[in-house]
This record gives structure tokens, C-alpha cells and sequence, in this order.
């Protein structure tokens, strides 16, 4: 009988401590990467004022792309150095949710439809909240 009950990559260290601060690491990175990625382009591509006219197409006051352009900045940054992950990680949550709903609720699920889905942002949010979960793993800044 083969028993199920057990990691069956976990003779080559899945799920042991180390592998999980190693994934927490990664995913930390991998966040943070996109945060400032996602600041990028509102700063340099669609500017800041670009982006206050966006949010105010939303029904937003303009002022709150240029929060948001910090927040992903600042938060990009804190989440690639490892510093206050699990706080950092929650504090984010809003500014994926509101672009799921605000931005991209009434394109429907799918990220790839006209404009984008919300898929994306949801599952971006998950993300965090696993990242804010798992703490800051391997080579943070601060632990949690």
C-alpha cells in the first residue's frame, strides 16, 4: 500500500524549513519585482498625471494614483529587501483589490478580455496574503 499521507518530494527537502524560506524568498522577490514593475509603468509610461486622470475615470480622486504610485514603489522595494513582509504584504492587499473591482470587475474574470479581467489582481492579492502568511523567509531584512 503506498501511503499518501507523506511529501513524496520530501526526501529531496520539499517542505522542510529551509525549502520554505527559500520560497518565501522567491515569492518575495517575484512580488516586489512586479510592484515596481507595475509603478514603472504608471510613472513612466502612462505618467503620473495620466494615471490621476485613470483613477478618476473610476470614480477616485486623481490624488490616489500618486499614493498608489508610492505604495507600489516603497512596497516593491520593502518586499525585495525582506523588511516588514507581513505587514507590507497586507498593506498591499487594498491596491490589488481595488484594481480588481475599480479597474477590472466589469471586464469579467478572465485577465486576457478586452481591457482585463479581474483574474489577475484577485489572484495577486492571494499571493500576498500567502507572502504576509510565510513572513519574509531567507535573506529578509526583518523577520515576519
Amino acid at each position: 500500500m503506498i501511503d499518501l499521507s507523506t511529501n513524496i518530494l520530501g526526501a529531496a527537502g520539499a517542505g522542510s524549513d529551509t525549502a520554505i524560506a527559500i520560497a518565501a524568498l522567491l515569492l518575495r522577490v517575484t512580488l516586489g519585482g512586479l510592484f515596481l514593475a507595475h509603478a514603472y509603468l504608471k510613472y513612466f509610461i502612462f505618467t503620473p498625471k495620466g494615471a490621476a486622470g485613470f483613477f478618476a475615470s473610476l470614480g477616485v480622486p486623481g490624488w490616489f494614483a500618486y499614493i498608489t504610485i508610492a505604495a507600489e514603489t516603497l512596497g516593491g522595494l520593502a518586499l525585495i529587501l525582506g523588511f516588514q513582509t507581513s505587514l507590507v504584504a497586507l498593506l498591499l492587499i487594498p491596491t490589488l483589490l481595488g484594481a480588481a473591482i475599480l479597474a477590472h470587475g466589469k471586464n469579467g474574470f478572465w485577465f486576457n478580455n478586452e481591457n482585463g479581467g479581474w483574474e489577475y489582481p484577485a489572484f495577486w492579492a492571494v499571493t500576498l496574503l500567502v507572502q504576509a502568511l510565510l513572513g519574509g523567509g531567507a535573506l529578509a531584512l526583518t523577520q515576519g
